[in-house]
């Protein structure tokens, strides 16, 4: 009996102990985007603005970016976000840690939580037209591995979501914009022979409030699909590094019997890359 406590403890040490998968990965990952980021493409300036929609152009002069240089990647940090494992289920607290460049549409997450006092992780990941969503308990055993052309499709859109978080993605040539009124602005994005596009609403001071999509599937912990308006809304900015940008941020899936806000976030921690 005593041989087999100290086989049990010396296993949940080595548990406890070891890196586990995701975290592993995701260090790997940012050190190679940090190896790898393309240098500051130079200043915001008014003249490239010039054919862009009026609430875009608002954006960038309200929001501090005129004469700033543009950043080359972003690194956002969640603590404490509330998230929702799907509709009927469980809510839990994450850690949610993100990485975006610029120079292309790449976008990595990290989630860390528990399940039922287990170690949850999750990996999210979009590279070279890509995307994948992973979960792991425990930290080594894999729940889930979603891909497919409707992960490539949801990450890309996702990435144009972001666009105004790292705002030299929103003046790349890839993104299409059409005014559809003084405040709201269909945007299409076109990369690796995908496209995806959503609406921007802005508020009469210049802020990006949110933006909504039908080009996104809701993915089950099951591997079901469900083809869902999707929304993600930004609030309470505050100023960091002479910029202003949200501190709140969430996402919604609207289906047909009601909204599920599985992300909430709050207090984001945002570091520019350059």
């Amino acid at each position: 009996m005593l041989i087999l406590m100290v086989v049990l403890l010396a296993v949940i040490l080595v548990f406890a102990l070891l890196p586990s998968t995701v975290t592993r990965r995701f260090n790997r990952i940012e050190q190679d985007l940090l190896a790898t980021l393309a240098p500051s493409q130079g200043l915001f300036t008014l003249e490239e603005l010039g054919d862009k929609p009026e609430a875009v152009r608002n954006f960038f002069i309200t929001s501090g970016y005129i004469g700033k240089e543009k950043m080359s990647g972003l690194k956002a940090h969640f603590e404490g976000a509330d998230f929702s494992l799907g509709q009927g289920k469980d809510r839990v607290v994450i850690t949610y840690t993100q990485l975006n460049r610029a120079d292309r549409p790449e976008r990595y997450a990290q989630i860390l939580s528990s399940i039922h006092h287990l170690p949850f992780e999750g990996l999210d990941s979009y590279a070279q037209g890509v995307g994948a969503m992973e979960g792991y308990l425990a930290k080594f055993f894999r729940l889930f591995n979603q891909k497919g052309e409707h992960m490539d499709r949801a990450c890309l859109v996702t990435y144009l979501a972001e666009a105004f978080f790292l705002p030299s993605v929103a003046l790349r040539s890839l993104i299409e914009w059409e005014e559809l009124s003084p405040l709201e602005v269909k945007a299409t994005i076109r990369a690796f022979g995908m496209e995806g596009s959503g609406i921007f609403t802005f508020a009469e001071t210049g802020e990006m409030l949110s933006f909504t999509t039908d080009d996104r599937m809701a993915a089950g912990f099951d591997g079901s699909l469900q083809k869902v308006r999707w929304t993600a809304e930004c609030s309470d900015y505050r100023m960091v590094d002479g910029f202003s940008v949200p501190s709140t941020l969430k996402a919604t899936w609207h289906y047909p019997e009601g909204d599920l806000t599985y992300f909430d976030g709050k207090d984001v921690k945002i570091t520019y890359l350059y």
